[in-house]
């Protein structure tokens, strides 16, 4: 490794392939809530956060783990339960009073169809304004879970109906 006057070291998230930063520039530049879509080997994260100089401020978190309390017993991986878990996001965004956001799907690639867009479909469904291309987004078959080998034993619209339906966040 180089050392000296010309040798600028890159940010550790940036080494560790953690964090794009241009990316993340040109989404703090819209000055808007992102609604941040993360996901696991067992679950999908959301998370609203709002810039801060001292660090994001994380408003709301919600996690497919709670897709258990409305009925679900399907995986809390699938694209599904990404839908029901945007749909569970932006309902309590509505009730915090975010009325819109932007998507920040972090490194992952944007693929069409994706559980990522499964998530951004669910927050606009919700209510939302949330700006994306309606082409990317999985199509109702996906939605309902046709295309896994075991399928729910629950509807997904049925679940969606409890969450959209329940008064407290």
């Amino acid at each position: 490794m180089s050392q000296g006057p010309r040798y600028r070291m890159p940010f550790k998230r940036r080494r560790l392939g953690i964090t794009d930063y241009r990316k993340r520039k040109k989404l703090l530049k819209s000055r808007k809530i992102r609604a941040i879509i993360r996901r696991s080997l067992k679950y999908i994260t959301v998370q609203f956060a709002k810039y801060d100089e001292k660090g994001d401020h994380i408003i709301l978190g919600v996690t497919s783990k709670e897709l258990e309390k409305y009925g679900w017993n399907g995986s809390k991986d699938t694209v599904p339960a990404a839908y029901l878990t945007g749909i569970l996001a932006g309902k309590r965004a509505i009730e915090k009073g975010i009325n819109e956001c932007i998507p920040d799907i972090g490194r992952y690639t944007a693929s069409r169809g994706s559980r990522v867009f499964a998530v951004v479909k669910g927050l606009i469904d919700a209510g939302l304004r949330c700006p994306c291309d309606e082409s990317v987004f999985p199509s109702e078959d996906r939605i309902k879970g046709e295309h896994l080998p075991k399928k729910p034993d629950t509807d997904v619209f049925e679940i969606r109906s409890r969450i959209m339906g329940e008064k407290d966040g």
